[in-house]
């Protein structure tokens, strides 16, 4: 391959070496608490490039609009807002963001349930249309792992952290199932 296109050759090898790289790091990855915190203005500083009548009209979110990149997140939205274990939720900007070895990441979602309704209050979320590990690639699989154990390990018990395709992914996630 080296021969025919070397510069292919070079991305692929580049690509690889990435993947297990973040791959071996990621078992050994430790977060520590830090005094550092967002606040609420996070959710008004990016500007959206959709127009506002691409925006899904949001009941239960923080803001009146979700924009969302993906007609799967939209769906999860509506699904959140007709979900009535489901108090408000936030679609994260992307500036809110985890480091990681690998890059950094940024999860899709924050959401807060009505107390009583599931085990886990908070949950931070990353929607993906597939959870099939052999579509998501090396690298973010590594920043997800990182984001689980972020979330999972430091932050309080009601706090938890899970990849998921769907509302109903979630809902068996926050209802005492193993977060995947």
């Amino acid at each position: 391959m080296f021969q025919n296109n070397p510069e292919e050759f070079i991305r692929n090898v580049v690509k690889l070496i990435k993947e297990q790289k973040a791959t071996m790091i990621v078992e050994h990855i430790s977060y520590n608490l830090i005094e550092g915190q967002y606040d609420s203005t996070i959710f008004t500083q990016e500007k959206h490039s959709q127009k506002i009548d691409k925006a899904y009209s949001a009941q239960k979110h923080i803001m009146d609009y979700v924009f969302s990149d993906s007609e799967g997140e939209r769906k999860f939205a509506e699904a959140l807002d007709g979900a009535t274990e489901v108090c408000v939720y936030a679609k994260l900007p992307r500036s809110f963001q985890i480091p990681t070895p690998v890059g950094n990441y940024a999860p899709d979602w924050t959401i807060a349930f009505n107390k009583g309704t599931v085990k886990h209050i908070f949950f931070v979320a990353e929607t993906k249309g597939s959870l099939d590990s052999m579509e998501l690639r090396g690298v973010e699989k590594a920043k997800i792992a990182c984001a689980r154990k972020l979330f999972n390990d430091i932050s309080t018990i009601n706090v938890r952290y899970g990849a998921v395709a769907s509302y109903e992914d979630l809902l068996n996630n926050v209802q005492g199932a193993k977060i995947s």
